[in-house]
């Protein structure tokens, strides 16, 4: 099995660049599907969050040139725009990569909850559209296991916060205490409703919430006790009120300079504070240039997050101690499954071989009563048991070694088998 993982982070590409490369939710499956028909990628599963765009394939060769000309395909994006942000593993570093990520060792806030979410609904759709039906799958279901080994072994999970809690954190660095102020919500996902829940932890009471489909926005608000708005009242609403935290899906910006320029002018240059945790952006940036409207984007909330990694650094590095021995066990598993086809064509050729034998004797031998034939079938396999012993066993212990697939490789030869 070779894994390969092709992407970019927050920690490589800035907002701008990443949500060039955001693949919706409604469009994962649909992705996966054209990815998988392209020559060389054998499975595929694409995760698209808010800090990470990922592409984790099996494929004998690397698949960077496939998965470039598909986004080339999909985004105005060329090869070499897209080079300085990209990272690359294959293999060991794949696999150690994955379970990091599942774990929350690379999330923006270490130790947040969802990622595991989205890479589990990242899965689904990847299994749905047929992109996962081997090895990857085995590895994204090891991945779920280790998550589960770092947050009951470690105090990683401990004050778990997320990326919509650093986002009332910054709303709270800027206005200190949240009472009296007025919340809008734009959005009613996971993100919006996590956000709700931290902004009425911290104290927020005038909350309103609006979305394109009213009858969520309204569910919404109801759990909190907040106003549901009309999404066509966004506007009139946006003049109203202190703080906007805005998380859709949308892949177009749901607030534009011009239109920013208006509410502003309707606010009599009152203060508005705008905290888009979107990717892609729901709040044009160039609205931060227009006096008296504060945008922060997603990346903008790392001061807060970095803060949250300094508390958890120890806990941190019992997770990273797992990861690594989860690693090499997965790899373990891999090299031994790789063994496996050998070992049973090995055993089918001596039993080819054993048979032909027997039969080529068989007229010579004459009629045999059935305590000879089972002494015959007793001598032979017996025999053919210990001639493969030797290399079978070996090959077992050398599977785990750097360069045991280098043996396994010999035995074939010498034994002419073929691959399988």
């Amino acid at each position: 099995m070779s894994v390969h993982v092709l992407g970019l982070s927050h920690k490589t590409a800035p907002v701008e660049v990443r949500e060039r490369f955001a693949i919706a939710e409604s469009e994962t499956a649909g992705a996966v599907t054209e990815l998988i028909s392209r020559p060389g990628i054998d499975e595929a599963c694409i995760l698209s969050t808010c800090n990470r765009v990922e592409f984790l394939v099996r494929s004998a060769e690397s698949p960077e040139n496939q998965i470039l000309a598909f986004l080339d395909e999909r985004r105005p994006l060329t090869a070499a725009e897209a080079q300085p942000y990209l990272y690359r593993y294959s293999d060991r570093e794949a696999i150690q990569h994955v379970f990091r990520v599942a774990s929350s060792l690379d999330s923006l806030v270490v130790g947040e909850p969802q990622i595991l979410g989205q890479i589990k609904d990242a899965y689904q759709a990847a299994k749905l559209a047929g992109g996962i039906r081997g090895p990857l799958d085995q590895l994204l279901s090891a991945s779920f296991r280790v998550a589960r080994r770092v947050r009951n072994e470690t105090g990683i999970g401990q004050m778990a916060v997320s990326v919509s809690f650093v986002a009332v954190e910054l709303a709270r660095k800027i206005f200190g205490d949240l009472d009296g102020l007025s919340v809008l919500i734009i959005g009613a996902g996971e993100m919006a409703e996590a956000s709700l829940r931290s902004l009425h932890a911290a104290g927020a009471r005038e909350i309103a919430v609006t979305n394109r489909t009213f009858e969520r926005a309204e569910a919404l608000a109801r759990e909190f006790t907040g106003e549901a708005v009309p999404f066509d009242r966004l506007l009139e609403a946006l003049t109203r009120v202190d703080i906007v935290i805005s998380s859709t899906g949308s892949d177009h910006y749901v607030l534009e300079r011009a239109t920013a320029e208006k509410i502003i002018a309707a606010r009599r240059n009152r203060p508005i504070f705008f905290v888009d945790i979107a990717v892609p952006r729901d709040i044009d940036p160039q609205i931060n240039q227009i006096d008296n409207i504060f945008v922060y984007d997603i990346d903008d909330l790392r001061q807060v997050a970095d803060a949250n990694l300094k508390h958890r650094r120890k806990e941190a590095e019992l997770a990273e101690a797992i990861i690594l021995e989860e690693t090499h066990k997965m790899l373990d598993r891999i090299k031994s499954a790789q063994v496996a086809p050998t070992i049973v064509s090995l055993q089918q050729r001596l039993e080819l071989l054993r048979q032909a034998e027997i039969d080529r004797f068989r007229s010579k031998l004459g009629d045999l009563t059935p305590e000879q034939q089972q002494a015959i079938e007793g001598l032979t396999r017996g025999l053919m048991n210990k001639i493969a012993h030797a290399p079978i066993t070996e090959m077992k212990r050398l599977a785990r070694e750097p360069d045991g697939l280098r043996f396994v490789e010999f035995v074939k030869r010498v034994f002419n088998l073929h691959s399988r």
